[in-house]
């Protein structure tokens, strides 16, 4: 999982044929087909069943599938959890995730699906480090939105009101290997916003942006994927260490910068995802 890109993330609303059929199409990383807020109450049994079959159907190739359930807390979480573990799909995003006992009482319901986490609470915030390190966890998507209104912020440049929730619970998720996705842009029409935030976020280390229209994928697929200049500078790095090792030197030097074992461990992980990422395109 280390490599496997998740660039984007679009949620997909369970109950509808139209949207689940034409996600099979989408040039996504990952779908997060959703049985939680994009589901009317009186719909929640349909779409269970609705999901099931698109699922088993198939034609979703290399996109990771991730099915978004209801909390285990109201009425439709445990039958959402038991179904999802027939399911023909990758992993389980549970929401509102407060500490690693919601992943426990989770895990007993999904078999050997791995789980996903909605960071969305300031308890789950605050828990953070304890929640990736279940060895349950492959995942966390923030849910910025919930967050948001929970703490009583207002929107600001930057997401200065949420900065120290987006760190904490990447340091937690980067402490223990387990993916990290960050949270939805509303304006999915403000394309220059959009840029902005997953620039933000492929800057503090982010692996992606979890996604509400398919008119947002290409920018988050070009954002958080490797640049052409990024990749021949890791290949340079790579190939000048290469060689100043069998000199028997400990750093090489590259556009006038030091390299070092560090920067050459982060070129190959660059140069991994990048060939990942032509791997799913190329399918």
């Amino acid at each position: 999982m280390t490599s496997r890109p998740f660039r984007s993330a679009l949620y997909i609303p369970g109950s509808k044929e139209r949207a689940l059929e034409k996600a099979r199409g989408l040039a996504v990383d990952a779908i997060l087909f959703d049985l939680e807020d994009a589901v009317a109450p009186d719909a929640k049994d349909a779409a269970r069943e609705t999901l099931a079959a698109a699922l088993a159907e198939g034609g979703y190739g290399p996109r990771y599938k991730i099915v978004r359930i209801n909390a285990l807390e109201t009425q439709w979480g445990e039958a959402d959890a038991r179904a999802v573990a027939q399911m023909d799909c990758d992993a389980v995003l549970l929401p509102k995730v407060s500490s690693a006992g919601d992943v426990d009482a989770l895990a007993v319901l999904v078999g050997d699906l791995p789980i996903w986490c909605m960071m969305e609470s300031p308890l789950g915030v605050l828990h953070a480090e304890e929640i990736a390190a279940h060895p349950r966890v492959e995942g966390f998507v923030l849910g910025t939105n919930d967050l948001a209104k929970d703490l009583g912020t207002r929107k600001a440049p930057n997401r200065a009101p949420l900065q120290y929730a987006l760190q904490k619970c990447l340091l937690a998720a980067r402490a223990h290997g387990v993916i990290a996705v960050d949270g939805v842009y509303n304006a999915f029409k403000d394309d220059d916003g959009l840029v902005a935030e997953c620039e933000q976020g492929r800057d503090m280390g982010y692996d992606g942006k979890s996604l509400i229209h398919p008119a947002q994928i290409e920018i988050a697929n070009r954002t958080f994927a490797p640049t052409e200049a990024e990749i021949d500078l890791a290949q340079r790095q790579i190939a000048a260490f290469d060689a100043a090792e069998a000199e028997g030197q400990g750093v090489a030097v590259v556009d006038g910068q030091i390299v070092e074992n560090l920067h050459v461990a982060t070129a190959r992980a660059m140069l991994a995802k990048a060939e990942a990422i032509r791997e799913i395109t190329a399918q």
